[in-house]
């Protein structure tokens, strides 16, 4: 695969690279077969054609050492495939970003602890910039000369924003239809947003292709996807180290491709693994929108397969009709006794008004679709009240304003007038 201009050796995880370069990885591993493989912009297994993880050797970590670095995803860089001095690159420094208790909300829906991870305010406003960060790493490392990505917003925006201030040239190529607002966020930072007629699936199929076919293109969704999304897992280990060093009894993740749920749960994993928190068992649950709900679909009927949808709904960001890692999104819902749970499009409008109107947090459509499955799955009895509960807000709601723009506004237009005002009857 000639995608970046450094040559790997597949026998040699550690060929063509610096030392130190991806921290404490060392290999890419098959999730199917257990195949490993050099480090370098490989994403399938030379053997099965299964996606590749990274492999680690961690070292014994404690939570002083990692509450003593720096407040964003870089105090978790031992658990990442990033060099030791990865804060010396420019970058965004994402991460750290608040854990609100949601008492307003939960009461509203029945659920006695209630949590809102809020990734809302990242640098550009998304979970996205956790991932991009650690893709940008491993593009630098690797020789990259073009940072690109396919995207339904929230990823080009932070793909975007990284290659601007790490100075690299970024293309970040987006449907045609999508919001105004999330082309605005990309074109802003690069002059190379290209629209594809089409729908995310069509963008990253032609991702795929440019991938195979340019030398020194790092895609970080498509040839550097390993990388990328370890990323996720920082929203896991964080919401542990928020919580005290422990894990939720549950929680509620909003499903695209399913990379950010399966790396959530890896994250809480490998903290029990390295003794950072205590085990105990938790339910993971996954939200679709149900104009694009392949992997709910599957998991209502008790089926493996993910059969692919051609997406209908506003929440755009959620869009992926083949999910990649769908399957194993049913394989650890199930295994930890959670759900994935669909929802409509008025459901997901509704849920944005409720969440900003009980804890002034703004979120946009996908966020909204994880409140409104979150309220399906307690009203369903899929999901227990008493349990302490985490719901993910994965971005921030001035990008898919046209969503709800047709239910919100003023309560009435008044004279500037004092009798104006008392006889609108708004007291």
């Amino acid at each position: 695969m000639s995608v970046v201009v450094v040559e790997t050796d597949t026998t040699n995880p550690r060929a063509g690279l610096r030392e130190g370069a991806f921290g404490n990885a060392t290999a890419l591993a098959c999730r199917e077969c257990g195949q490993q493989v050099a480090l370098g912009p490989f994403y399938a297994c030379p053997e099965c054609f299964g996606p590749l993880e990274i492999a680690y050797d961690f070292p014994r970590i404690t939570r002083e050492e990692i509450e003593a670095g720096p407040r964003n995803i870089w105090r978790y860089k031992a658990l990442l495939p990033v060099p030791t001095d990865i804060e010396q690159s420019p970058n965004m420094e994402p991460g750290f970003t608040r854990l609100l208790r949601a008492d307003n909300l939960g009461r509203e829906l029945g659920i006695a602890t209630l949590w809102v991870k809020d990734d809302s305010t990242n640098p550009t406003n998304s979970f996205k910039d956790r991932v991009v960060a650690c893709a940008l790493s491993a593009a630098r490392e690797l020789g990259a000369k073009v940072f690109a990505c396919p995207s339904t917003g929230n990823l080009a925006n932070a793909v975007a924003a990284a290659g601007a201030r790490a100075g690299i040239r970024t293309v970040v190529f987006i449907p045609s239809n999508l919001e105004q607002p999330k082309q605005v966020n990309s074109a802003v930072y690069t002059d190379s947003l290209v629209a594809v007629d089409g729908n995310y699936d069509d963008v990253n199929k032609l991702a795929s292709e440019i991938a195979g076919e340019e030398d020194g293109w790092a895609f970080v969704n498509v040839n550097v996807r390993p990388y990328y999304a370890e990323g996720s897992k920082t929203l896991g280990y964080e919401i542990a180290e928020q919580l005290g060093w422990r894990l939720p009894d549950q929680i509620v993740i909003p499903v695209a491709s399913g990379s950010q749920l399966t790396k959530v749960h890896k994250a809480f994993q490998e903290l029990v693994r390295l003794g950072l928190v205590e085990d105990k068992p938790y339910k993971v649950f996954g939200a679709q929108a149900e104009g694009c709900s392949p992997v709910s679909v599957a998991y209502k009927a008790g089926v493996d397969a993910i059969r692919p949808v051609k997406p209908d709904t506003i929440a755009k960001s959620l869009a992926i009709g083949n999910p990649a890692d769908g399957i194993y999104v049913l394989d650890i819902c199930r295994q930890t006794g959670g759900a994935v749970e669909d929802v409509t499009d008025d459901q997901v409008r509704d849920a944005i008004v409720l969440l900003a109107r009980t804890e002034g947090v703004f979120t946009e459509t996908a966020g909204g679709t994880t409140v409104a499955v979150l309220r399906k799955l307690v009203e369903t009895g899929q999901l227990d009240p008493e349990l302490e509960t985490v719901v993910i807000n994965t971005g921030h709601g001035l990008k898919t304003l046209d969503a709800i723009s047709d239910r919100v506004g003023p309560v009435a237009t008044i004279a500037p007038s004092y009798a104006a005002f008392t006889d609108a009857g708004i007291v």
